[in-house]
């Protein structure tokens, strides 16, 4: 699957707005669909199996935040989430829920463009080194599968997550920041408020960490941003 060839189901329940990213998207040779209600969304992302969903959080019939948690727990689908809902609490919730990116009306096609195509890019084919799996004690982070287990259970994260949470692994020992952490795993200049990376972080540490409040594993470098360090006894190893 190329970028351009990626399926994107859009959900709205403004016809104007939803036939304009429709039209927009499918002059970019993406292969879009659209829906107007959670249960008409629900109906062809089972179809359509789509790589990507611009979903608003105001919908007749569901709120856009549980569609979110809905889909991606059947898929590891992206979610971008277009809302005239843009106040701080409302973003937070978005992430918290599963978001990978969130964009507020009115909003600008080709900035829509831009988020779509940097959400997209983290499909990219990686690198053999980058492929490897990667093992912390009982952590395991396989890149290939797209999983990471704990104590041999699966840790359900969601795509931005699992994205995040690898790069770090990655660098182990190394201090990272935010802005840093954005570049890579976003892959876009962003230019809203950097603590983004924080709700990520500490939706991660609630699944990975023993005691999330005191975490060993993604340690806070304070006035930085954030390292990972693996556990004293069992150094990284790849397999």
């Amino acid at each position: 699957m190329t970028m351009a060839s990626a399926k994107i189901l859009v959900v709205d329940d403004d016809p104007a707005i939803r036939n304009l990213i429709l039209r927009f998207l499918s002059t970019k040779n993406y292969q879009v669909q659209s829906a107007q209600d959670g249960k008409t969304a629900l109906a062809l992302f089972e179809t359509f199996n789509p790589d990507l969903v611009i979903l608003d959080v105001n919908l007749p019939d569901a709120l856009g935040y549980n569609l979110c948690q809905e889909m991606q727990s059947r898929t590891d689908v992206f979610v971008l989430f277009l809302t005239s809902r843009g106040g701080a609490f409302d973003i937070d919730q978005g992430f918290k829920r599963g978001g990978d990116d969130y964009l507020t009306k009115p909003f600008d096609l080709q900035e829509l463009e831009n988020r779509v195509g940097a959400i997209l890019r983290r499909r990219r084919e990686v690198t053999v080194t980058e492929q490897q799996r990667l093992v912390f004690a009982q952590l395991v982070i396989d890149p290939e599968r797209r999983e990471v287990t704990l104590n041999e259970d699966l840790v359900p994260l969601t795509a931005l997550e699992f994205e995040l949470l690898h790069y770090l692994a990655r660098h182990p020992g190394r201090v990272l920041r935010r802005s840093e952490l954005i570049q890579e795993v976003w892959d876009y200049e962003y230019v809203g408020d950097q603590r983004v990376v924080d709700v990520h972080i500490g939706q991660i540490r609630k699944k990975i960490e023993l005691d999330s409040s005191q975490p060993s594993l993604i340690q806070t470098v304070r006035g930085v941003g954030y390292k990972f360090e693996a556990p004293a006894s069992h150094k990284n190893g790849r397999a």
